[in-house]
């Protein structure tokens, strides 16, 4: 197997390592807060709304890293479906890591709840107040937080593919340190 050349770009790799472990977190915090009516949900909700805007902020900034530092190309053996499922799983990433939030703010808009990142920080609601848009918006953002989820599982298992089965290089693009031969 022919293998990749080179290293995703610095801030590309720390970007990935921290948001990999922000969307894990709070893909289990959004699963605790729906299936909690304890004191902790209050708790998690604190947690979820700020995570959530970081998530969004850091995935502008990911995308213009992206933009600005191409990833190294994937190895030339690699068959034409798997490697437009790479990039299309890429991208449906970035774009779930973006809407994901805005969908969660705009949900908040609509049921007339504040979106507050700490005591006294309050963001503008993104969206008119309507019970209807509420509830659509909440069906919408569950059903992208399942999207999320199962294609992250797509993400570490083709990742784990790569490292273990076609050992070509492509996982080690993304860990710190130089390339193995």
């Amino acid at each position: 197997m022919k293998k990749t050349t080179g290293l995703f770009a610095l801030p590309a790799r720390i970007l990935h390592w921290l948001m990999a472990a922000m969307i894990l977190a709070m893909l289990f915090i959004g699963v605790g807060m729906v299936a909690s009516v304890s004191e902790r949900h209050a708790w998690l909700l604190a947690i979820h709304k700020p995570l959530g805007i970081a998530i969004l902020l850091l995935a502008v900034v990911r995308l213009a890293v992206r933009l600005r530092h191409p990833p190294p190309p994937l190895p030339a053996d690699l068959p034409a479906v798997q490697k437009l499922a790479a990039h299309a799983s890429h991208w449906l990433l970035y774009a779930l890591m973006i809407a994901m939030p805005l969908v969660g703010w705009a949900m908040l808009s609509a049921g007339g709840y504040p979106v507050m990142l700490s005591d006294s920080l309050r963001l503008p609601a993104i969206f008119p107040a309507s019970t209807t848009a509420f509830a659509i918006l909440r069906h919408l953002h569950t059903w992208l937080a399942m999207l999320l989820f199962l294609t992250f599982l797509a993400h570490l298992g083709a990742a784990l593919y790569h490292g273990l089965i076609r050992r070509d290089g492509v996982l080690a693009s993304m860990l710190a340190g130089k390339r193995r031969p």
